[in-house]
């Protein structure tokens, strides 16, 4: 059963918080992005440990093993454009992050077949990785900025919340 894509602009979340899982960014500081990435990390190895774990809840909802997969996916993702954004580019203009699709990936990854116990370690290794990249930033790189393929830019500052708001989301979605 196909997933309906979410066409949905999340950058809202970096200036107020989501009423769906509670996530406010004005009082989530930078420093803290590290530790919520890792215990967002943590949080889905539990749920990744359960039996119902590829089980979809309805038709139109991945399951927790689909969401874990998407959520490995996308500390990896960040860790790469973070370091693009801290990078820069050769003629000092806002680096372009690429289109990433997260339903077309799904679906060619087949997260829905993929092995929990594995989806689990490699979360918790990809959320290590970008968390570090987050405790290595100092605070003159913050205002750094990187531009994703539909226009919107994002302060490394910035980023950062919006990364973090997905991982804590999509705890709030499979419940962990």
């Amino acid at each position: 059963m196909p997933i309906v894509p979410d066409v949905k602009n999340w950058t809202w979340v970096v200036e107020r918080a989501c009423a769906d899982c509670g996530f406010d960014p004005n009082g989530t500081a930078f420093e803290a992005v590290p530790a919520l990435t890792r215990d967002a990390a943590v949080r889905f190895a539990d749920v990744l440990q359960r039996p119902d774990v590829r089980v979809r809840p309805d038709d139109s909802t991945w399951s927790p093993l689909e969401y874990g997969a998407h959520v490995r996916d996308v500390c990896r993702l960040f860790d790469s454009r973070l370091a693009l954004m801290l990078a820069g580019t050769p003629d000092g203009s806002v680096p372009r992050f690429s289109n990433w699709d997260q339903d077309e990936t799904a679906v060619a990854e087949r997260y829905d077949q993929q092995d929990p116990a594995r989806v689990s370690a490699e979360l918790v290794d990809a959320a290590e990785r970008v968390a570090r990249s987050f405790e290595s930033v100092p605070l003159s790189q913050r205002h750094l900025r990187g531009e994703r393929s539909d226009g919107s830019i994002f302060t490394v500052d910035s980023f950062a919340r919006y990364f973090i708001h997905d991982l804590v989301h999509h705890v709030h979605d499979v419940r962990g």
